[in-house]
């Protein structure tokens, strides 16, 4: 365990509000459509960013905390991969401006980092107080695992019956179209709700949903309330920015699923049996990287055949 005191858990929170708040108070305060080199640039910041904390954490707490950090931090990045695919039938069927996305996620990372502390807060009290939660833990994520590799139907997002409709509806009527950025507005004296607030909203509902499998995967890596918090924050952060640089590829990924679903089911069964069997932090890391590198490779070229072999078109001839 990483003995972290309570000035150092204030002093990590006070780090992470205090770049959100350079982030949309200077760099992102007027809304823009973010371009994949500012993007690019994004995702190279807070990786570095993760990978520093992560070199300071194996420095100062020893190579398990490190391997343990950035275990679990991979699995969290990947995984949010099929949180992008999400996001990316969101945006579509709500028709969201391409420059107001940043703020909706930008809000609703906010939203995530407190219902994923509280999650890793609840989770670790009932590890502590019952520890055949673990298998339960174990059982629901190899149950998800094998769900997700039998899934085959594409995804799609209801826009006149879900659930953020029905919320938002309780707070405000909404108004069917977009005013700039808000999230409310009033007209005629009368307050209304945007459609940016049911996305949201939608976001939020999506992150949690995703979260259920998640926090319960990095326990099998580690029980320490601080690993696992700050593995799972700085996943979070690099998240937005990594929608903007891949939203356009996230599509083509077609077998990522496959992986994460092994990887899901891999960790599921680590967890199951680690009372008998204890698999080295450094082997569960290397085989998350061959898993995420091996469909990623195999996502592409196939895409890339699919391409080629299409039949082009040949149009009529003219009279």
């Amino acid at each position: 365990m990483v003995d972290v005191p309570l000035w150092g858990w204030l002093a990590f929170l006070a780090l992470i509000l205090a770049l959100l708040t350079l982030d949309l108070g200077v760099f992102h305060r007027k809304a823009h459509v973010v371009e994949m080199k500012e993007a690019g640039l994004w995702v190279a910041f807070w990786v570095s960013l993760s990978s520093l904390f992560g070199v300071f954490l194996w420095w100062w707490a020893g190579h398990e905390a490190g391997l343990q950090y950035f275990t679990g931090y991979l699995i969290e990045l990947s995984l949010s991969a099929d949180n992008m695919f999400v996001f990316v039938l969101i945006f579509t069927a709500f028709a969201v401006p391409a420059q107001y996305q940043h703020r909706v996620l930008y809000y609703g990372i906010l939203g995530a980092l407190i219902m994923r502390g509280l999650m890793i807060l609840g989770g670790a009290w009932l590890i502590s107080q019952f520890h055949w939660i673990l298998y339960i833990f174990g059982a629901f994520l190899v149950f998800t695992g094998i769900r997700m590799l039998l899934e085959k139907e594409e995804r799609e997002v209801d826009v006149e019956n879900n659930i953020a409709i029905r919320l938002v509806s309780r707070i405000a009527p909404i108004v069917p179209r977009y005013f700039e950025q808000r999230f409310f507005v009033r007209i005629d004296g009368k307050r209304y709700a945007t459609p940016l607030i049911v996305v949201l909203v939608l976001v939020e509902i999506t992150d949690l949903m995703f979260a259920l499998d998640s926090i319960p995967a990095i326990f099998a890596v580690t029980r320490d309330p601080f690993i696992v918090f700050s593995s799972n924050v700085f996943a979070i952060l690099g998240l937005r920015s990594m929608y903007f640089l891949l939203a356009g590829l996230v599509r083509r990924l077609a077998y990522l699923r496959y992986g994460l679903a092994f990887i899901l089911s891999y960790i599921g069964i680590k967890m199951l049996i680690q009372d008998f069997y204890k698999i080295p932090t450094a082997l569960s890391l290397g085989i998350v990287i061959v898993t995420l590198a091996i469909s990623v490779i195999v996502s592409l070229v196939l895409a890339e055949r699919r391409t080629v072999r299409q039949p082009v078109e040949v149009p009529p001839p003219r009279d």
